[in-house]
């Protein structure tokens, strides 16, 4: 093979060059070019976008596929510039489930119809979700990918060749000023009387070599400078290209809510067709209960503090017996008071009186239940 020996050993001399100012820097023992303040905000901002880019990208892809190995699985396909195969959604396969124990138990007994009944709902809700993961990855996650494996690759590799630009630069600067500090050293005119006529020829000799070497170091300066100073204007000009990538990123936000709305508000039209077939389904075969009720009928008695509230229960005129089951469902407010008379309740807890306004009850007691009623036979506030 035909090596460029020049031009490897030169590679080689730029490299060593480099590493040995950053490791001065590091260690403090060398000048570092610092950039302007508003450079270092544009390199502040580009890195907090790429940072929250790549976390946003992630756990989308997170709540889009929640399987890590299908991620994985779909990562290699793309990788390898395969299509990645169509995947069964989870509703999907709910349905499929649910249509086969139909067909098993029985398609005319009530519990096989009403398993066909949300296996087609089931089924319609994961058609949705395949359409809302593939708008989304389409409208919102690709753009993100892209500017990952794009924009940000060429920001990345400017960055580079600017801290090497800047580290040849500082490195001229120290060449040029060790330059300098040897040749006004070796300009210093030696005294004839101390000093042999040898010694001050060499010393002459050395002032011309060190005039020599400043004048080489400045203009390797000038080279770096002018090197250095291009590079950082093709920098900057790609980090303020980040505001038009925030632009892009917004309107992509834009769109994925707006799928997302669309895929909820389909998935709640399905399942308010499904309860509303259900609940007549329900009716039919358990006639006198009350369906697609949006709030419960009754507080559960664990909610109801004995300290605050005293909970009783209605009883008949003779005191004795329970309510019917259909009428225990029934709100308190929804129970007009008699227009004469009274009625006994039986108290379930002890509750102590607030004040004088109140009575005291102890639990199992049986006694006239008070209830206020407006002014003209209005209900009970």
């Amino acid at each position: 093979m035909d090596f460029n020996m020049k031009k490897l050993a030169s590679d080689a001399g730029i490299f060593f060059t480099r590493a040995v100012q950053f490791t001065e820097e590091k260690f403090g023992q060398a000048e570092k070019t610092e950039l302007d303040a508003h450079f270092e905000n544009l390199l502040a901002r580009a890195d907090s976008t790429k940072n929250w880019t790549e976390k946003i990208l992630r756990q989308t892809e997170v709540l889009l596929q929640p399987n890590p190995s299908a991620r994985v699985e779909e990562f290699l396909y793309e990788k390898l510039d395969r299509k990645v195969p169509s995947r069964v959604t989870n509703g999907e396969l709910l349905a499929q489930y649910m249509a086969e124990a139909a067909s098993e138990l029985g398609p005319t007994a009530p519990y096989g119809k009403t398993l066909i009944k949300v296996a087609e709902a089931e089924k319609r809700l994961g058609a949705a979700e395949r359409d809302f993961i593939h708008t989304a990855s389409i409208n919102f996650l690709t753009p993100l990918r892209n500017f990952l494996e794009g924009d940000w690759k060429t920001i990345s590799k400017e960055r580079r060749l600017l801290q090497n630009r800047r580290l040849d630069l500082d490195a001229c600067k120290a060449r040029l000023k060790k330059a300098k500090a040897a040749e006004a050293k070796a300009t210093t005119v030696p005294d004839f009387q101390e000093t042999r006529p040898r010694n001050y020829i060499l010393s002459a000799s050395a002032s011309a070599l060190w005039n020599d070497e400043v004048e080489k170091a400045e203009q390797e300066l000038r080279v770096a400078q002018t090197e250095f100073d291009r590079q950082a204007e093709v920098t900057r000009l790609l980090l303020e290209g980040i505001s038009s990538t925030h632009v892009n990123h917004l309107r992509c936000l834009h769109e994925f809510v707006e799928s997302q709305t669309t895929y909820y508000a389909q998935c709640y039209r399905h399942l308010l067709d499904l309860q509303k077939q259900l609940g007549s389904s329900q009716g039919a075969i358990f006639p006198g209960t009350f369906v697609g009720t949006t709030e419960p009928a009754s507080l559960p008695l664990s909610s109801t503090s004995p300290t605050t509230t005293a909970a009783t229960m209605p009883l008949g005129p003779s005191g004795a017996g329970l309510v019917p089951r259909g009428e225990a469902a029934l709100c308190l407010e929804e129970v007009a008071p008699p227009a004469s008379g009274t009625r006994k309740a039986r108290v379930l807890y002890d509750y102590e009186a607030a004040d004088s306004s109140e009575l005291a009850l102890l639990a199992d007691e049986v006694g006239p239940a008070r209830v206020p009623v407006r002014e003209g036979g209005g209900q009970p506030d």
